[in-house]
Parts: C-alpha cells; structure tokens; sequence
C-alpha cells in the first residue's frame, strides 16, 4: 500500500482542524466517511508509524493557562544534531524541534509554567549536550495563523 492513498488524505484533512469533541471521535469520523472505525484508528497508526503525523492533540494558547512559551535556538555540529535533539525532546514543555541551514541550525519551542523554569531547562540542556550557544528569544508580540494542509 502506498504511504498515503486518498481515504488517508481524506482522514487527514478531517482532524487537521475538525477533529470531533466526542467519547468515541475516531468512531464519529469513521461514520462521517463511510469507513469501519477500525480501518480509520488503523490508518492513523500506519500514518504515524511512517513519519506523516507527528502527534494527534490540542492546541493551546498557553499564555491562556498561566504558561509562558519561547522561541529557541542553538548552533549544534552537525555530528551532536541526533544526541542534541533526542535531549531537547525529553522535556514535556517542547512542542517543536526541527532543523534550519543556519549557523543556529535547532530551533525549538518550549512551553513551562515560567520563565524561570525554561531558563534552568536551557541550563540543564546545555550541560548534558555541551552545547553552549542556546539562545531563548520569546516573542514580544505574537501572531497566529491558521495552519491547515490540505492533501
């Protein structure tokens, strides 16, 4: 079977930003589309088993819940990238990592209940990996857009 077949893409574009708010909802989306609630839990799993979804949750607005998230970003050899980042995604509080062609080439989210709280991660981060330049940039003023892909 292919990576992703059109039932997939369909699921896909479903929970993307009408994920249903119900005791069963991979039922509720199975009954939408036609589809045996197994086969659509069981294409979700292959789907995340081969890398195209990453996680299936909310999303919050964290300032709303008395959190505080920031923008990081680190300069790691090339060779320290897969030890830096499986350290990185051990805290909780990071929701994004990934990779830029730039001298500060990890950039990552990171949410925690303070500042504080992210600054002693930063700290513990760096002297687990060695790396020394991280850099917490939070944002001044934040605007949110509404990521959807449509398959």
């Amino acid at each position: 079977m292919p990576v992703m077949d059109d039932i997939d893409k369909t699921i896909l574009n479903r929970i993307q930003s009408d994920f249903p708010l119900t005791p069963q909802p991979y039922q509720t989306i199975a009954e939408k589309l036609g589809l045996p609630e197994e086969d659509v839990i069981k294409r979700l799993s292959r789907l995340k088993d081969n890398g195209i979804i990453r996680r299936i949750g909310g999303n919050f607005v964290p300032e709303k819940l008395g959190f505080v998230s920031t923008l990081c970003t680190a300069k790691v050899p090339e060779t320290q990238i897969d030890q830096f980042t499986q350290v990185v995604n051990r805290y909780p509080g990071v929701t994004h990592n990934y990779q830029r062609e730039n001298e500060f080439n990890i950039w990552f989210t990171f949410i925690a209940p303070s500042m504080e709280e992210i600054e002693a991660n930063l700290l513990k981060i760096s002297q687990e990996t060695g790396i020394k330049d991280i850099l917490n940039l939070p944002a001044t003023r934040v605007f949110k857009i509404k990521a959807k892909f449509e398959l």
